[in-house]
């Protein structure tokens, strides 16, 4: 059964399907599959393409918007758009601390979590597009891990497709995770570098942060143990359009003057637990590595062993001396499973996916090479997320696909910059720019 109702200039319609857990073995276990049709109010009862967004992540459901802003506006000027909660996200059987105990112990666990990455997430895509368009390929657009996915896509099942848009979120077709991390750390201390030259005032207000954590036991009040390392990681921020403002509100409200003396204030511990807790996105957590797993190799946490290599992100070190205090970002470490309350009971799980040795390959060069599907890729200039590198490389790898490259835009171009980010690459896309 199907429900419709109506926001602001659009009708929205819940979709639900129910699909294989393993798609290789079809007579198996099944999840339901949760989906948000979305059409203007004034072409509802009109034929249109359909377009299938694909979000970034992994672990993150669909966007929950009102009415028709950014790129969702431009869409529905001439397509029917499908926001899929990707498999364990948002009310697509959602996998969880609260969830997973369902499927047993720590080793079942992530024996399940095997089956949540882009193949099958793109296997996903093709089972309800017969349910949802009759057959006819649809145009996908895929913002960062989903631009991964729609990769995955034109590696796996191109006939789906009428057209592809990547926005963020070409991805290298064989870096092992210790490149992409090699890549990664220059990266978040060029954005570092970046926002203490626009904000010089916070690199004293984050040393004196830093500093309260090396020598106090601080819990937030969501339960999240707040070590340096924690703090540091509010870094990811700096990859987004208003990142580097958000971050320099929350360190200039950091500390209050108490009786006791000064203490990090409510204020900063309430913003800062939201920025930090993954009870919204457990599975970023849980499977980020993983999307980078492509052969017998572990991934074998390796952020946390790569971030050994660059000793200038050492809190200790850097307040030892007078060098400014590096934030980090766009990595997991398995420290969060100890800090984090949403994570703490899949610490045993994260080590078993962390030491899978049998990840499978996630993308086709050959079939890639040969690609005859439109497809278009935005490309951010220095893009904290996804290394802008290792993007043109595989740019160049896929036949026909056309760039747009622009510093103008952070990783979340597609949202900050909206209507006229989607119009240039479908303009692109169709030759018309």
């Amino acid at each position: 059964m199907t429900l419709s109702y109506r926001q602001p200039g659009v009708v929205l319609t819940d979709r639900r399907f129910t699909v294989p857990l393993d798609h290789d073995h079809p007579g198996g276990e099944t999840i339901e599959l949760y989906a948000r049709e979305v059409v203007a109010s004034d072409k509802a009862h009109q034929d249109l393409p359909w377009l299938l967004y694909l979000q970034g992540g992994p672990g993150f459901g669909a966007d929950r918007s009102v009415g028709r802003p950014g790129w969702l506006g431009r869409a529905l000027k001439e397509y029917r758009v499908l926001l899929l909660d990707q498999r364990g996200t948002g009310h697509s059987t959602p996998a969880n601390r609260q969830t997973l105990p369902l499927r047993g112990g720590p080793a079942e666990q992530a024996d399940y979590l095997t089956h949540f990455r882009a193949d099958s997430i793109v296997r996903d895509c093709e089972a309800i597009r017969v349910q949802v368009t009759g057959g006819t390929p649809w145009t996908v657009l895929g913002q960062s891990f989903g631009g991964f996915c729609l990769t995955t896509y034109l590696s796996l099942a191109p006939e789906g497709l009428a057209t592809a848009v990547i926005t963020g979120g070409l991805p290298s077709l064989d870096a092992h995770a210790d490149d992409v991390y090699r890549a990664a750390f220059p990266r978040i201390e060029r954005k570092v570098t970046a926002h203490y030259a626009r904000y010089p005032q916070d690199a004293e207000r984050a040393r004196r942060i830093a500093d309260h954590l090396l020598t106090h036991d601080v819990v937030l009040p969501n339960g999240y143990r707040l070590t340096v390392e924690a703090f540091q990681s509010l870094g990811i921020a700096l990859g987004t359009g208003d990142g580097t403002h958000r971050l320099h509100y929350l360190l200039e409200n950091a500390f209050v003057r108490t009786p006791q003396g000064f203490t990090l204030s409510d204020a900063f511990q309430e913003q800062a637990q939201g920025m930090l807790s993954y009870a919204r996105h457990p599975l970023y957590a849980l499977i980020h590595e993983s999307i980078y797993g492509q052969d017998a190799r572990p991934t074998a946490w390796s952020a946390e062993r790569v971030r050994a290599e660059f000793p200038q992100f050492d809190a200790a070190k850097a307040l030892a001396g007078d060098e400014p205090l590096l934030f980090t970002g766009e990595s997991i470490h398995p420290w969060m499973f100890d800090c984090d309350p949403a994570l703490r009971p899949l610490r045993e799980t994260a080590d078993l996916l962390a030491a899978r040795t049998d990840w499978t390959p996630l993308y086709d060069p050959a079939r890639l090479a040969a690609n005859d599907v439109p497809v278009v890729a935005a490309i951010y200039h220095d893009d904290m997320y996804v290394d802008t590198a290792h993007s043109l490389r595989t740019a160049r790898t896929i036949r026909g696909l056309r760039t747009w490259v622009t510093d103008e835009f952070e990783h979340d171009g597609v949202r900050t910059g909206g209507q006229r980010v989607l119009d240039r690459l479908l303009a692109l896309v169709r030759n018309e720019a």
